[in-house]
């Protein structure tokens, strides 16, 4: 089996190589569903932008490609019953397009399977909600326009001020509320009509839980306490709210970085009474369609490209697979990686003042929103460099003191922003905000930040800092032994990140909680020797098994029990032979998403997946096993 380890790394390595761009990086695809590509759709045809039919057609295209046969569309490929969101976003599409029409039998499966499920009235997805309510299919759903737009002027020292929210729920949240507050809608005499989609005329009324209630009397207690008149505190908070958009808006012209919130922001710019053609929106729209992503002659939009985060990881994997530090591919991956460092404060320095900035953001165009896990990625792929080149010194150095700075007060490291953990913000009516609106510890991030300073950094649980963070990630294991990975699917996932970082911490592997991570992911292994996870667990959180093995998650398991076992056993040599099989097929399961953006809504097919993890699996066997 040796020969066949060593035989497929260096089939992956040389693929890899070939597959590099002039300027070091790697640019796989970012495929997540048809959401996005839905929504740019619409945005298209309601700006009535020029240009980009051939895109439109490329996106209906590979929109109705994905329809289920009952009709509907999936968030990824075993999710139950089909998904309510993601069929209307997939049926309005269509039919704005142009290129489908009601009396297709397509459409007419569609609406079938929309209207057996409630109708637009029980659509859940707050960006739907949103979609559908600019462009005047439906009213603004109490969950946003319930929110006062003043919240935007509450300093910080309130029990809830607009910066507690999660960076991700602020750069969505302020232009949603933006245009519930003016009652926004734009509605073109081309836009489908969506009337029968409504089962129950009353349908959009929503029910608001109690805790919501009391969310809104915090904030409101709050705004009573703010100096002015109502119109003049308002005006105030409509200025704040436009001025907070304007000052995140990237090179690219998108706001943030990421596809959905720029969609968000043109509306919201419209409902500040932007002109369609303001050159503002006009960048946003060609920052949008850059985003677009070509494969198996399908085109679909990415949410936000993950240049950054391949690259990082594709150039470490490669150097843990035998490929010299001053090979010309890793120089040049350096050198991209070194380039795209973040030097300025931003958001994150809010909650983490007088910090040097240093850290990563994932997309190329991501200039003000770093996070944890992209910079350790970035890290461990200069380490090598950063020993012997003043430049890449001092970014290591400068991204290390980052990472450390940026550890929550109970132990755990966040994505985005520290200790940005306020409970009552979950109690928000708003589909996903127990995951989208704070940012939280997450087991998946402490532990690969734990794996970086162990492995790499020099540290052990002697130190104060790492003592907490695996008492933390100790503290949050599961009864059964795994650990839930906030980013990736799902508990097998913050197993591994769990397992491999308290091993580079310095935990034993005979420690209780390694041996119980151990022997729950041994339970779980398919019978064909393979590891898989369904994006069900996401939801439901706890594991439900695919039933087929993904080469990612095979990967992640086997990795996994490399850190924890001293010599491969007979489960683990089976699994290696199942990975080396997985990666010579190109079946569903090698395309099924076993990445997470946003719990219950947002899944991600990594192209770059199926090279990074069973590279880095088979690199650490050969490694460990063979010296």
């Amino acid at each position: 089996m040796s020969s066949e380890i060593h035989e497929e790394i260096r089939r992956l390595t040389t693929a890899l190589i070939q597959q590099q761009q002039q300027d070091g990086s790697w640019r796989f695809c970012f495929e997540n569903g048809t959401t996005i590509d839905a929504y740019v759709i619409i945005l298209l045809r309601t700006l009535n932008i020029q240009g980009n039919e051939n895109l439109v057609r490329q996106l209906h295209d590979r929109i109705l490609i994905e329809q289920q046969p009952e009709g509907s569309w999936k968030l990824f490929p075993d999710e139950e019953e089909g998904n309510l969101s993601a069929s209307v976003e997939a049926y309005y599409a269509l039919l704005y397009s142009g290129y489908s029409r009601t009396t297709d039998e397509p459409m007419r499966r569609a609406k079938r399977f929309i209207q057996t499920k409630g109708g637009l009235g029980k659509v859940t997805s707050i960006l739907t909600k949103a979609i559908l309510a600019a462009t005047g299919h439906s009213k603004w759903p109490a969950s946003i326009s319930s929110i006062p737009l003043e919240l935007l002027l509450l300093p910080a020292s309130f029990p809830i001020s607009f910066f507690d929210f999660s960076g991700y729920s602020r750069v969505h949240l302020a232009p949603m509320l933006i245009m519930a507050d003016r009652h926004f809608s734009i509605k073109t005499s081309h836009a489908p009509d969506l009337n029968d989609l409504h089962v129950d005329r009353n349908d959009t009324d929503e029910q608001l839980p109690r805790e919501f209630h009391e969310t809104l009397d915090r904030i409101q207690t709050g705004l009573n306490r703010l100096i002015g008149t109502p119109r003049y505190i308002h005006e105030a908070a409509l200025t704040k709210a436009e001025q907070f958009i304007l000052q995140r808006i990237e090179s690219d012209g998108t706001l943030y970085s990421y596809a959905s919130s720029t969609i968000l922001m043109i509306f919201a710019l419209l409902a500040l009474g932007y002109d369609g053609q303001h050159p503002l929106i006009a960048h946003a729209v060609q920052g949008i369609t850059a985003m677009r992503c070509s494969f198996d002659g399908k085109t679909t939009m990415q949410n936000s490209p993950s240049t950054v985060w391949d690259t990082a990881l594709l150039a470490y994997a490669m150097q843990e697979a035998g490929i010299a530090d001053d090979h010309a591919a890793i120089r040049s991956a350096a050198a991209y990686l070194l380039s795209r460092q973040q030097r300025k404060p931003a958001d994150w320095s809010l909650h983490n003042p007088n910090i040097t900035p240093g850290g990563w953001g994932f997309s190329e165009t991501n200039t003000i929103n770093p996070d944890v896990d992209d910079t350790t990625a970035a890290l461990r792929a200069i380490r090598s460099l950063s020993r012997t080149d003043p430049s890449y010194r001092d970014s290591w150095n400068r991204g290390l003191n980052w990472v450390l700075s940026m550890q929550n007060d109970d132990g755990g490291w966040p994505a985005f922003e520290k200790n940005t953990n306020k409970q009552m913000l979950t109690w928000l009516a708003i589909d996903g905000a127990k995951s989208a609106a704070i940012d939280p510890s997450e087991a998946d991030l402490t532990g690969r930040a734990l794996e970086y300073l162990g492995n790499f950094g020099g540290f052990d649980i002697r130190h104060k800092f790492i003592k907490n963070g695996t008492d933390w990630l100790i503290n949050h294991q599961e009864k059964d032994g795994s650990w839930y990975g906030r980013w990736g699917i799902c508990y097998i996932y913050g197993t591994w990140a769990a397992l491999t970082g308290l091993k580079a911490a310095g935990i034993s592997s005979d420690h209780e909680a390694m041996q119980k991570g151990a022997k729950w992911l041994l339970s779980i292994q398919n019978s064909d020797g393979g590891w898989g996870e369904s994006c069900r667990s996401d939801r439901l959180l706890y594991f439900v098994p695919l039933e087929e093995s993904t080469p990612s998650q095979t990967a992640w398991a086997l990795d996994a029990l490399i850190a924890v076992h001293s010599r491969p056993t007979a489960a683990m040599n089976n699994g290696i032979r199942t990975l080396i099989g997985l990666l010579r097929e190109n079946n569903r399961a090698a395309s099924y998403p076993t990445g997470a953006g946003l719990p219950g809504n947002f899944y991600i097919h990594y192209h770059s997946y199926r090279y990074i993890w069973p590279l880095l699996a088979l690199s650490h066997y050969i490694r460990k096993y063979e010296g």
